[in-house]
């Protein structure tokens, strides 16, 4: 039995049609196996599907999804970020920037051994990672507890292991490494059977900030205590967890001289060497 209806013609490019039948095949409108762009408009015209702006979304929206799709991909939840790559790829009012640099991140899947760590993080699994660096040595870590963090922009595994061999951080810290990750082109990766620690190895630090910085000072998620001296005026102490000296020093010099690390020592005469070979260098 033939199918009887009203007749339309479309004035569309042939870029057009294709798109209008991916669409058809998206939505299951087929006649047999081939798209069918007839019920896709009677679809339409019947509400059965609704159209809807593709153009309408604020900036403000645009830049909340970029940045929760960075946060996602700073932890290391890649599905998770592609999905909302893909949703913002759908949108018209997209930047020329960041659509290619979507694009980029979609074309570019991580690597196995990347996805491999990934996973084994997420189920608390100590591993062995091993790998070789640009100037072809061979590094071996044992690790029992892992996390992906930006550095200044770019993305490490912090970790303990329990080599030690090399470190140079203080005794406190010296089982935590910070390996970047961009520098790691290949790697093996295997479980192993030890136990998955908590946290990373940290020391408390104390810190007092002096003058304007005081009062700009935002608290971060490391920081145990965030008070004002009381007799002291426009001092505030804060008792910060760090895991790493290197960081930790590379962000409180740039706020140098208002901001002066207390304890402990061994911290406190790591910023003193820095401030004297810094001091020679200007012949002061």
């Amino acid at each position: 039995m033939s199918r009887k209806g009203q007749s339309i013609t479309l004035s569309i490019s042939e870029r057009d049609k294709a798109e209008l039948e991916t669409l058809a095949l998206e939505f299951g409108m087929k006649w047999g196996d081939k798209p069918n762009i007839s019920r896709l408009v009677e679809a339409i015209a019947r509400r059965q599907l609704l159209l809807g702006n593709n153009n309408d979304w604020t900036p403000s929206r645009i830049r909340a999804l970029d940045r929760a799709m960075g946060g996602l991909i700073d932890m290391g939840q890649n599905e998770q970020a592609q999905e909302i790559g893909r949703l913002l790829l759908e949108r018209s009012e997209l930047s020329i920037p960041l659509r290619t640099q979507i694009e980029e991140f979609l074309g570019n899947p991580a690597a196995a051994w990347r996805l491999r760590v990934e996973q084994l993080i997420k189920r608390q699994q100590p591993f062995q990672i091993s790998y070789q660096d640009a100037a072809h040595r061979v590094w071996d870590f044992t690790v029992c507890h892992a996390r992906i963090t930006n550095h200044e922009k770019r993305q490490y595994l912090d970790c303990w292991c329990e080599e030690t061999e090399g470190n140079q951080d203080i005794e406190e810290l010296q089982h935590n490494w910070c390996l970047r990750l961009d520098r790691i082109q290949d790697a093996a990766v295997v479980e192993i059977d030890r136990e998955w620690r908590s946290h990373l190895a940290e020391i408390e630090v104390e810190m007092r900030l002096h003058n304007s910085l005081a009062f700009a000072y935002q608290g971060k998620p490391e920081d145990v205590l965030v008070e004002w001296i009381p007799e002291r005026q426009r001092v505030k102490k804060v008792i910060r967890r760090v895991t790493s000296t290197f960081w930790f020093i590379r962000e409180v010099m740039q706020y140098a001289p208002d901001c002066v690390v207390v304890t402990p020592n061994s911290v406190r005469d790591r910023i003193k060497a820095k401030i004297r070979t810094l001091s020679d260098l200007y012949e002061m």
